[in-house]
């Protein structure tokens, strides 16, 4: 029998009452170099992202669900930013890399 605890916030299964409180949602700019994640949200972030931006990502693969990864930083850690999304590489500028809300397990790099 599920319970309410079972549910994450969003709805969804989780693995137990803990499971919710064990993972966060942070910006795709906030992950570490090789941190994996799961996409949770794409949503416009901020004056220079309009909805042309959060589409082109949807249609690029960044869905909620899939997997990411975040590969390597440009220079001075900032951007490009390469990610992994599902078998595909990509390079973001940070203002697409902040619309891209990752769900990641708290404590784990």
């Amino acid at each position: 029998m599920l319970h309410a605890a079972d549910r994450d916030p969003d709805g969804g299964l989780s693995a137990g009452p803990d499971a919710a409180r064990a993972r966060a949602v942070v910006p795709l700019t906030e992950l570490a170099h090789g941190q994996h994640g799961l996409i949770h949200h794409v949503q416009a972030v901020g004056e220079h992202v309009d909805a042309a931006t959060v589409q082109r990502l949807g249609e690029l693969g960044f869905l909620p669900g899939e997997p990411v990864q975040l590969m390597q930083r440009g220079p001075g850690g900032r951007e490009p930013i390469a990610v992994q999304v599902g078998d595909t590489l990509f390079a973001l500028r940070w203002v697409e890399a902040r619309c891209v809300g990752v769900q990641i397990e708290v404590g784990r790099v």
